[in-house]
This record gives structure tokens, sequence and C-alpha cells, in this order.
């Protein structure tokens, strides 16, 4: 028997005391101007190819999983190594499409996982402004807050600089504070 949650419930009946036909009719009409389907490609590939780059790189150690698409919220991919594997976490690459900004997150394989590794993390200067966890990772880091989509190759360089340089500092952070 399928469960459904009280968010799903809330959703689904906020949805239909607004008419999903009228939702539906908004949504096709902006997808028919066609700037939407336009930046959605263009992003989406942004994110394919520098993922597709990363796992080519041979300095990046870590394996690389396929893009996943939120619900034109996320566009993300995970990467993990043998030690992130070792303690059941894994880090994810976002696009955050509602903030427009590239974010690096850091996440367990199970709930119990992401709340113990919360506790462990929350006092930390990655999380010293959050008063709860986050919805889907024990922390975040916005790398680019405004990327400039003008200059594709230039993105990607900054890109890739911060997210070298925040996976070296949370990766050997991680490494000498945890022994559980």
């Amino acid at each position: 028997m399928a469960t459904f949650s009280k968010d799903y419930f809330s959703r689904t009946i906020s949805l239909f005391m607004k008419n999903l036909n009228d939702y539906v009719a908004v949504y096709q009409a902006q997808l028919q101007e066609g700037d939407i389907l336009i930046a959605y490609k263009e992003l989406v590939s942004f994110v394919m190819k520098l993922r597709t780059d990363l796992k080519r790189n041979p300095s990046f150690d870590y394996s690389v999983t396929g893009i996943l698409h939120g619900y034109l919220d996320y566009t993300y991919f995970y990467f993990s190594n043998d030690f992130l594997k070792s303690k059941k976490l894994k880090f994810g690459l976002v696009l955050n499409h509602l903030e427009m900004r590239f974010e690096l997150w850091l996440l367990g394989n199970t709930a119990e996982i992401q709340k113990k590794y919360w506790t462990f993390l929350k006092e930390t200067k990655w999380n010293k402004n959050r008063v709860e966890m986050p919805k889907y990772s024990v922390l975040e880091v916005v790398l680019i807050e405004t990327p400039n989509f003008n200059n594709l190759l230039l993105l990607q360089k900054s890109l890739e600089i911060e997210l070298n340089k925040n996976l070296l500092e949370i990766s050997t952070f991680l490494y000498k504070k945890t022994n559980f």
C-alpha cells in the first residue's frame, strides 16, 4: 500500500483549490513562448558538459553519477570516492534553478546518516547560519552566487576552481574530524 506524506496532501489540496487546469494553461503558454524551453535545455546542457569534463579529468578523484533532474527546481549529479563511501556520504553539484546559482551539497546515503552528519556539522562554518538541517543535504555551499551564462567557458573555469577549493576543505575536515 502506498504511503503519502502530509506535504504531498497539502500540495494536492492546495493544487485543486486553485484548479490544475489553470496552472497547466499557464505552463503551456510559457512553454509555447519558447524562452523557458531554450533556457532549460541550455542550462541542463551546461551541467552535462561540466559533469563530462569533470569525469574525464584525471585529477578529479571521484566517481560521478549521471545527471538528475528535479521538478524544474534542481539539476544535479552526485560524486563520491572511497573515503566518502566508507562514511556513507556523497557530494552533489547542484544547479539551483529557483535561486539560479551553483551549489555543492554533502549528502548522507540514508536519513539516519543525514541526521548523524547534520549533528556533527551543524556548528561548523558551513552551517553557522542554519537553525535546521537543509531539506536534502547536511551541508550546502554556494559556489557561484550569480553565474554569468554569457561566458560559459569562464563560468566553467570559475565553477571548477570553487568546487575544487571547497571539496578539498570539506574533505580534509571530514578526514581529520570523523572517527565514526
